[in-house]
């Protein structure tokens, strides 16, 4: 049976002034996929990401994210997506159970679901001795942890993680994929930006953009063995010099 695709996009741009930050960008990405998208800083991610996100319009071509095109239906877009930005999302001066009941709110849950997911979320992330502590006072892993959950609340059938693992220890980023595993292996697809090369070993498919384009896009196997490489980060260092 052929999977069915839940984000396809055809020559897609974004262009600042004469800038092109993004060059015509064609991909798609499956259900339940765990999709790398990769390249350095400053490499376009984040911009295409933000076009597939409903959260800037795109200067040309076209996409569709949970079968809703991102000109015309960028707010459904957001309701059927979630999201962890590059920086922290969650707010520092209310307690992990505020956050929770908070977004809880925001993606339109009910009283009862928000209490579920509440006791669900804490009870999985092992949270009971802080639930009702406020969020600044936690280390940055079990704040990525607790935000990575909270954009799964809502159930969506796509989370976009933006650099998820950024300035983590290794520990924790092995903790963090074991979630982004389990999340993948109940349907939902995982969109996720990085720029550490050994994450993309993780993913089903990777797609590399150099200079607001995509230069490869394969499995990460598949990858190593067109470019001769043993590892991803070699892969990324012969595209990147072209």
């Amino acid at each position: 049976m052929k999977q069915e695709n839940v984000i396809e996009v055809e020559g897609l741009s974004k262009k600042f002034g004469d800038f092109k930050a993004v060059d015509a960008i064609t991909f798609e990405v499956k259900r339940g996929e765990i999709f790398g998208f990769l390249g350095a800083n400053g490499a376009g991610k984040t911009t295409a990401m933000k076009m597939l996100i409903g959260i800037s319009t795109p200067t040309s071509g076209k996409a569709s994210v949970a079968d809703f095109d991102v000109y015309t239906h960028a707010e459904d877009i957001k309701k059927n997506i979630g999201y962890m930005s590059q920086k922290f999302a969650l707010y520092d001066d209310l307690s992990v159970k505020e956050n929770i009941t908070f977004f809880g709110g925001i993606y339109g849950l009910s009283r009862a679901q928000i209490k579920d997911k509440t006791a669900q979320l804490i009870e999985e992330l092992g949270l009971q001795e802080v639930a009702n502590q406020l969020v600044g006072s936690l280390p940055l892993g079990w704040k990525q942890k607790i935000s990575f959950s909270v954009a799964l609340l809502h159930d969506p059938k796509i989370v976009f993680l933006d650099e998820p693992t950024g300035g983590v220890d290794p520990i924790t980023r092995r903790q963090f994929w074991e979630m982004i595993y389990k999340t993948a292996n109940n349907g939902t697809t995982i969109f996720v930006t990085t720029h550490y090369m050994d994450e993309a070993e993780y993913c089903d498919r990777v797609s590399i953009m150099v200079n607001g384009k995509i230069e490869a896009l394969d499995t990460p196997e598949r990858l190593k063995k067109q470019f001769s490489v043993t590892n991803m980060n070699d892969v990324f260092l012969k595209l990147a010099r072209g």
